[in-house]
């Protein structure tokens, strides 16, 4: 008896050593592009019977595994495995963040043919940046977030009210469509103002297309577009608040949630900014960055329908208040001949909306909606307009064999606008006349696979102009994939731009010169041909991909402003001669398991203007590179990010006897930042914001007379906030 009691004793001693002697592994899989979590993700101990599986939030757990060392394994559907070695200690808790790249590089986009299509398969280059990349460099404008992507660059189009366009491959911004869910949102007076109010909490991705796209999207897209697609409240988390603040008293807030009533899924937004703290660190008596109170609201619905296919409607409100000039100017002094101020008031909605028709083709109808009111004081100069534009588009894809693909489409533009300007006086300047442009459009485009090796895509688009009359934009495309990792593609295309005088070009409004139209304006057409070449290398369990693009941008008929025949004057008329925008621009990628992630890219452009001589265009910098630097510690599930970017010098707008300098200096904006995990609900970042405190030396303006014919604020080339740190706080609840 006594022998068994004390056997017992022993054993049970015994066991309770050895489980003293074992450790916990924890932690969290995630896809490495959009940070989703991995669900159903075999996690295992080589060598051991120790192995479990994530669950719905991609969290792992595996109890008592015996001290030592060992390689941790994860393998999943649709993911490269990752094999990784630890050590698990006595009676600690190992927590890990993994993760994991898709097995399947290729992203679904839409942007380069209208149609779902693998990256890879599509022979239109589309560049795909995920929510993961706009969360690097935290910001409450939307044209701010692109600034790290390679031949994208963010134009200050005002000085002193602060707005921004964005610029492609040189080209003016209002040579970029910006497109939102596929529909064209931000246009017009939209292409000023339209980038406020756009959280990036709310983006799932963005698709650039470099490149002529008005075969398939009409005016604007000449220089190429940005999609932004809004993540689906189907798929969103319930629950999710972004906030952050700098050291210089920006706030910033967004906050989102989701909700499933019955067959009808909703997401409803908010996002808030202020800023109310005059800066004039350049000392020329002018607020460095404009203040501004920014409120907007989105609200998007999805139907779950028995046949799968999309029925989706999405409304934004956005009020903005900004305000910008000499530091004694305040709101109350509105339209002052004294004290040089701008003040703008924004009030815009908009509507869009897809519904894919319950037919056995597949037939889908889109639309929009945006109403724009402006009440704007540029110094003494009133600005009051209102623009509404409607569009409808149907879509016919069908399958014409095993080798032809095709896209039809029949669209409708309606546009009026109408303000206080010389854009809507009659010709003897004492009415007003509204404008009134009526777009209707068809296109037609078929894509040919020859073999796995071979595609061709032919696209041909009809536009009647109610003003301008018949505009034909043809355009071709050839890929060549030599395997799945080298693919060459060539495009050549035509395109066209409505110029919307006073809506697009700020500086038609701000200043003391004096506008001048010296001719009926005539729509601007190009020719953009393009050459890129795509390698994807796996090296291991490393990614390496090197995209090349030579473009080539031939315009006629181009309008821009004329600063130099008369100071006094600022001259629109279509060019007698022409203008060419050509370069080359590189991109390489490179992700690894081990939490290293790196993009470098840099672009070689030249963009001029032939007349009697030759010019070189203002505010294009030849020469400019962007990076973008991760590394993730995944026992403390830490994130460290290094974004920035480089230009060359590039001409500035003089005017006469300007002792301003000719040439912008070279010039880099840094950033900081570092993130970390708090169990799954919780993300603290914290950083700095322009590392270098790179600032223009030079003020902008005279202050001694501001209201002088020499005053001009077109002058700026970069931001005028220096360095800066800032915190926030993400937390979400799936």
């Amino acid at each position: 008896m006594i022998e068994k009691y004390l056997s017992f004793l022993f054993s049970y001693c015994l066991s309770n050593f050895l489980l003293a002697q074992t450790g916990t592994l924890q932690g969290f899989v995630k896809d490495d592009l959009n940070r989703q979590a991995i669900v159903g993700a075999m996690v295992k101990l080589e060598k051991t019977n120790f192995s479990t599986i994530t669950d719905s939030t991609g969290f792992f757990l595996i109890e008592n595994v015996p001290i030592g060392e060992y390689t941790l394994r994860v393998q999943g559907v649709g993911i490269l495995p990752i094999a990784k070695k630890i050590v698990i200690n006595d009676g600690r808790n190992e927590s890990l963040l993994l993760f994991a790249i898709s097995e399947n590089i290729s992203e679904i986009v839409v942007s380069g043919t209208l149609r779902e299509t693998e990256t890879t398969q599509s022979p239109i280059l589309v560049e795909v940046y995920s929510e993961n990349f706009l969360q690097k460099n935290p910001t409450s404008n939307f044209a701010d977030a692109l600034q790290y992507i390679n031949g994208v660059r963010p134009q200050i189009t005002c000085s002193v009210c602060g707005t921004l366009g964005i610029q492609i491959n040189g080209m003016e911004a209002p040579y970029t469509m910006v497109l939102i869910d596929g529909m064209p949102m931000v246009s017009g007076l939209g292409t000023v103002y339209g980038f406020s109010g756009i959280p990036t909490s709310l983006i799932k991705r963005v698709e650039v297309v470099k490149g002529t796209a008005s075969t398939l999207y009409g005016s604007e897209a000449v220089a190429g577009l940005i999609n932004i697609i809004t993540k689906s409240p189907q798929q969103a988390e319930k629950l999710s608040a972004d906030v952050f603040a700098t050291s210089h008293q920006e706030y910033n807030a967004d906050i989102a949630f989701t909700q499933k009533i019955g067959k009808f899924s909703t997401l409803l937004s908010a996002n808030v900014f202020g800023f109310n703290s005059k800066r004039d660190v350049n000392a020329d008596n002018f607020t460095d960055i404009p203040l501004q109170k920014r409120f907007s609201i989105f609200n998007k619905w999805q139907v779950e329908r028995k046949d799968k296919k999309n029925t989706s409607i999405a409304w934004r409100y956005i009020y903005e208040n900004r305000l910008g000039g000499e530091i004694s100017f305040s709101e109350s002094l509105r339209g002052s001949n004294q004290i040089y101020g701008e003040s703008i008031f924004t009030k815009r909605f908009e509507l869009l909306g897809r519904y894919d028709l319950p037919t056995s083709e597949k037939l889908s109808l889109q639309y929009s909606f945006n109403h724009h009111l402006q009440d704007a004081f540029y110094g003494n100069t009133p600005y009051q307009a209102i623009q509404s534009i409607a569009f409808a588009q149907m879509l016919w894809e069908k399958k014409l064999d095993n080798r032809n693909h095709l896209l039809a489409g029949s669209a409708f533009r309606y546009t009026f606008y109408d303000d206080n300007s010389p854009a809507t006086a009659t010709a003897d300047g004492n009415s007003n006349q509204p404008s009134k442009i009526y777009l209707p459009s068809i296109f037609l485009q078929n894509e040919t696979e020859f073999n796995p090796k071979n595609s061709l895509l032919i696209g041909l688009r009809y536009d009647y102009n109610s003003a301008h009359g018949n505009i034909f934009t043809p355009r071709l495309a050839y890929k060549f994939t030599a395997n799945e990792d080298n693919i060459l593609r060539f495009n050549i295309g035509k395109g066209f731009r409505i110029v919307n005088l006073f809506t697009e070009d700020h500086t038609a409004l701000t200043g003391a010169r004096q506008v001048v139209i010296a001719n009926q304006l005539k729509p601007e057409e190009s020719w953009n041909v393009s050459l890129s070449y795509e390698k994807t290398l796996l090296a291991g369990k490393n990614l390496l991909t090197w995209e090349n693009n030579l473009f080539y941008t031939y315009f006629t008929n181009r309008i821009l402003p004329n600063y130099e025949i008369d100071d006094n004057l600022i001259i629109y008329d279509n060019l007698q001669g022409y203008s060419v925008v050509r370069g080359w621009g590189s991109n390489l990628n490179f992700q690894s398991p081990q939490g290293l992630r790196w993009n470098l890219g840099c672009t070689l452009l030249q963009s001029f203007v032939q007349e009697q001589e030759r010019r070189n265009q203002v505010l294009v910098s030849p020469f400019s590179a962007t990076w973008s630097v991760s590394y993730t510690f995944a026992k403390i599930r830490t994130t460290l990010d290094w974004t920035g970017n480089l230009y060359s010098p590039m001409p500035l707008v003089q005017v006469e006897n300007d002792f301003r300098p000719e040439k912008s200096p070279w010039y880099s904006i840094q950033n900081l930042q570092i993130t970390t995990s708090v169990k799954e609900k919780w993300q603290i970042y914290a950083g700095v914001k322009n590392l270098l405190n790179f600032m223009p030396q030079n003020p902008l303006f005279n202050p001694q007379n501001p209201f002088s014919d020499s005053f001009d604020t077109a002058y700026g080339f970069a931001p005028l906030q220096g360095i800066r740190g800032f915190l926030g706080v993400r937390w979400h609840l799936h």
